[in-house]
């Protein structure tokens, strides 16, 4: 495992200031100035990512039908494939990710704590367990905290689909959560002016608009709810002057990209989130639903897989092709995974106890596995991984400092993935 990433040997001025003024002042803070000496730190013993491609898999992922494949019953009528990688085994619903499987890590002993899905999806994105007193930042929002937003006209972080239960920015400010976008293929509603309103009346509008709430600003400015409403306006008129805009309109595509990537809203979220990796943006999450298959696993696991399958292996050729491969860590990621045992309805229920992910690019190994189950990828056998070593891990690959404490508003200190500690291993 990795050692703590940001623990130095002596405690600078610099570094007494920054923890000094951290815990009076709460988390408002410009995280270049105050981390600047624990991100290089990390940067120097981390991955090369420089961005996140977040595939999330809603749902729990059956990782017997996919990344940690058996022989015998267990298998239902899954089979295994080759891949790119030698040793390496898949199921049979990912044929071309097993092509591309040279180029990423598979985790096969991941475990978790939390067997229902709105618990272990919070904990996949948080490293914190759901509590009700308190919000904890997802890890777009830690990484718009560290590294501040990757191009100041756009959003630091996307989310692509529907995220009733994504955790958002937490306890940070709410301008590090992120956009999100329902529907790929559409683009952004509401972000060009207003049929027959000429740029100069817009202006003149929105200066009217300062004029008049300047009174109010000045008294109550500082409140966090006011200064997200103000920043969400502020934002949204910098995306209709970014140039950088046209990132979100995929119709700038060939067509024959497009259909590699698959006409679906995944695939094209896969795209998507290339074009804005390209112009800067940090984290894209893009979620694929329907992964709860308690009944007909072997009837809605193929269907699901293909779209995965063909999103994932498009999206880390076109980045190798492109040269960005190095630099964007793309992540599969589930909440827990899907019984070994196959109940009655020819389905697989909640299984936390083992599971699988997968990464590549950003740093990570190609054609490695960390991690073994036993011959039923029923318990973890070897390198048992938490859900806080997993986002340590992340972590580690963005170079971002691990062991810095951040104060939330309520003064309870918090860390990245909690005491969760990066996978040295994985790194090439």
């Amino acid at each position: 495992m990795k050692t703590p990433l940001s623990r130095s040997d002596e405690l600078t001025r610099r570094r007494f200031i920054s923890r000094t003024a951290s815990a009076l002042l709460g988390v408002g803070l410009l995280p270049d100035f105050l981390s600047r000496e624990a991100l290089a730190a990390a940067a120097a013993k981390g991955g090369s990512a420089k961005s996140v491609i977040y595939l999330y898999m809603d749902g729990g992922m059956s990782h017997l039908d996919t990344w940690d494949p058996k022989q015998g019953d267990v298998m239902g009528p899954t089979k295994t494939i080759q891949t790119s990688a030698d040793g390496i085994l898949l199921g049979e619903y990912l044929p071309r990710t097993a092509a591309q499987m040279h180029h990423g890590t598979v985790f096969r002993s991941l475990t978790s704590t939390q067997g229902a899905h709105e618990q272990g999806n919070y904990m996949m994105h948080t490293s914190y367990q759901l509590r009700g007193t308190i919000n904890h930042p997802s890890m777009g929002a830690w990484l718009q905290h560290f590294r501040g937003p990757g191009n100041p006209t756009l959003p630091g972080s996307v989310y692509v689909g529907n995220a009733s239960r994504h955790p958002g920015a937490g306890f940070f400010s709410p301008e590090l959560a992120p956009l999100f976008v329902n529907n790929p293929e559409k683009g952004l509603s509401d972000i060009v002016l207003q049929k027959g309103l000429a740029k100069e009346a817009h202006t003149a509008r929105m200066k009217l608009a300062g004029d008049l709430d300047a009174d109010f600003v000045r008294v109550f400015g500082k409140q966090r709810n006011v200064a997200a409403h103000s920043g969400a306006y502020d934002g949204a008129y910098r995306m209709m002057a970014s140039q950088d805009i046209v990132a979100f309109d995929l119709e700038q595509e060939k067509p024959a990209l497009r259909d590699e990537y698959g006409r679906d809203p995944f695939g094209q979220g896969c795209l998507l989130a290339r074009r804005l990796v390209e112009r800067g943006v940090r984290f894209i999450e893009v979620s694929l639903h329907g992964w709860d298959t308690h009944a007909g696993n072997f009837i809605a696991t193929p269907d699901l897989c293909d779209k995965l399958d063909r999103g994932l292996a498009a999206l880390v050729n076109d980045l190798h092709g492109r040269g960005m491969l190095k630099d964007t860590l793309v992540v599969v990621a589930t909440e827990f995974g899907r019984s070994p045992k196959i109940n009655p309805a020819l389905g697989r229920d909640h299984y936390p106890k083992a599971f699988s992910a997968a990464m590549f690019g950003g740093g990570v190994k190609g054609g490695f596995v960390f991690g073994k189950t036993d011959k039923t990828a029923a318990e973890v056998e070897d390198d048992e991984i938490t859900i806080p070593d997993f986002n340590a891990t992340i972590g580690c690959a963005l170079g971002l400092p691990l062991e810095e404490v951040v104060q939330a508003p309520s003064g309870r200190p918090f860390k990245l993935a909690d005491k969760g500690e990066a996978i040295g291993a994985v790194f090439a």
